[in-house]
């Protein structure tokens, strides 16, 4: 049977997808079934069910969040279903907007569950068991609320690491910001835009066998001209190597010399592999070695002290190290996911196996230092998370946060944020000199003011140092709207926030580490 005719077989066989896969297709090219699965057993919890707070939990409703609860005590207004287009218009008003936003939100998808509870936050908190109803949820989002229960929910979730993170989202008007608050946050699937290192400087033994064996001088011309560039270089570094003294390239005319000598073996002028090569050849005098972040963790206070009750990522990364100091002579375990390359199918297919081969070998010795450092059994730890950390050993990430609000008492902080990130700045001290204006001049007869909010704002900053520049513009629009919840903010925020949830319960791709900022009026994003 030819390739084709089994290729074809193969689709003609091979089980149509279920309606979850044809649903999510896209997304699941991103985070995969391991990150679909998170989300899917993921449970939020959204204090709100304003404009924002519906947009939000529409990016997280239509790729199938597991469980959403509204938190909302208060009523649909008139002005609500002016800029909520997740209410049903005027019917709307007068019903919950907590019951009103779970109803419509979920007609947007019949896989995802959602309830209304109509008590106040401070209901929540005051009653016995508040602290640990907060504590089922897998992420709390609270959107626009006073100052106090901010602080009061932030410290709540802030008492123990088992507390799910809290994002704080403060919009006003074209204006917003919001924060995330965890203690730690591991990724092992960051998806970094670098691959891991082929280890062409160092191949192992079937590589360079296979380099070695290969006859280029009495090659057919069609498939020397489809020689993979890794298997180039391999030859080529080795050949180099026996003429000085084992060491690769090491000066500029070295390296000039070793690409001469790679396009030397061209027997076609437009031979486009040998270009590869020569266009890679850095790979072959760059060591291999282990990254700075990666190596990093190795020295971190929680991998050099084991706890009984330490998350996996730990234990993964002390056999990581076992394993670099060991068996990986200083290097990583090997990817088997090879770049494409100018090559012949059955070229490419025989370098690939070599690489898995040898990467399946690297895995086992991995595993066997894993169980070591478990003390012997690695039961909890499952085979699919195993491959992906090996195979993203290089990207690894270990993110430490603070708590809410902590910047606006950190006068060092403020300083540095003056003079590095002043229009960040401007913002966030709008935004908080409002809320603490809001908090201050409740139950008086104290009238908003650009002049109220400025002072507020000065009282953020330590003493000598002046508000930047940008803040005269941010204090204007928070004072113009303060409590405004526009479409537009809205629906850009609900799909930002929603992104970083995400990238929070799938453990996958990078989150934010600080406040993002939004202007809307200038049309630019930036982190602080």
């Amino acid at each position: 049977m030819s390739t084709v005719e089994a290729s074809t077989t193969a689709l003609i066989t091979e089980a149509a997808p279920d309606n979850k896969t044809r649903r999510y297709d896209r997304q699941l090219r991103l985070w995969a079934a391991s990150g679909q699965s998170a989300l899917e057993n993921a449970r939020i919890l959204v204090i709100s069910g304003g404009a924002t707070a519906t947009s939000i939990l529409k990016n997280l409703v239509l790729p199938g969040i597991g469980h959403f609860t509204i938190l909302d005590p208060l009523t649909v207004t008139p002005e609500d279903a002016g800029n909520n287009f997740f209410l049903d218009g005027l019917k709307s008003v007068g019903k919950s907007r907590a019951e009103e936003g779970v109803r419509l939100l979920l007609e947007m998808n019949d896989g995802v569950d959602g309830k209304a509870e109509t008590r106040s936050l401070e209901e929540v908190l005051d009653a016995p068991g508040g602290k640990e109803w907060l504590g089922e949820f897998t992420l709390v989002i609270a959107v626009n609320l006073e100052k106090g229960v901010s602080e009061r929910l932030a410290g709540v979730l802030w008492e123990e690491e088992s507390f799910p993170p809290l994002v704080v989202v403060r919009p006003a008007g074209f204006l917003a910001e919001f924060y995330i608050q965890y203690h730690e946050h591991t990724v092992i699937e960051s998806h970094p835009e670098t691959a891991q290192s082929l280890q062409i400087d160092r191949p192992f033994p079937a590589l360079l066998d296979y380099a070695m064996s290969l006859d280029f001088e009495n090659m057919d011309v069609t498939d020397h001209g489809h020689i993979p560039y890794v298997v180039i270089l391999v030859r080529v570094l080795e050949e180099w190597k026996k003429s000085h003294g084992g060491l690769p390239p090491q000066t500029h005319a070295e390296k000039s010399q070793f690409k001469k000598n790679i396009l030397a073996m061209r027997k076609k002028s437009d031979e486009e592999n040998f270009e590869e090569a020569e266009a890679q050849a850095y790979r072959a005098w760059t060591k291999t070695v282990v990254p700075s972040e990666t190596r990093a963790l190795f020295d971190d206070a929680k991998v050099a002290s084991p706890s009984p009750v330490e998350a996996p990522f730990y234990k993964l990364v002390r056999a990581l190290k076992k394993f670099v100091g060991g068996t990986g002579q200083g290097a990583l375990p090997l990817t088997s996911t090879l770049p494409d390359m100018k090559a012949s199918t059955g070229a490419y297919i025989e370098l690939q196996k070599l690489y898995k081969t040898r990467a399946e070998e690297e895995k086992e010795e991995f595993k066997a230092c894993l169980r070591e450092v478990c003390g012997g059994s690695i039961e909890g730890i499952g085979e699919d998370v195993i491959d992906a950390f090996v195979k993203n050993a290089h990207a690894l990430k270990l993110l430490r946060g603070k708590r809410w609000a902590a910047l606006d008492g950190d006068h060092e902080g403020l300083v540095q944020a003056i003079q590095t990130s002043s229009k960040q700045l401007s913002i966030h001290l709008a935004l908080s000199a409002l809320a603490n204006f809001t908090a201050k001049s409740k139950g008086t007869r104290e009238t908003l003011s650009v002049e109220a909010v400025t002072a507020e704002a000065k009282k953020l900053l330590p003493e000598g140092a002046e508000l930047p520049d940008e803040f005269e513009d941010c204090v204007g629009e928070v004072v113009r709207s303060p409590t405004a919840e526009l479409p537009n903010t809205a629906a850009l925020l609900g799909g930002l926030v929603a992104q970083e949830v995400i990238k929070m319960i799938t453990k996958q791709y990078v989150p934010i580490n600080g406040y993002c900022v939004v202007d809307l009026v200038e049309t630019w994003t930036g982190i602080l």
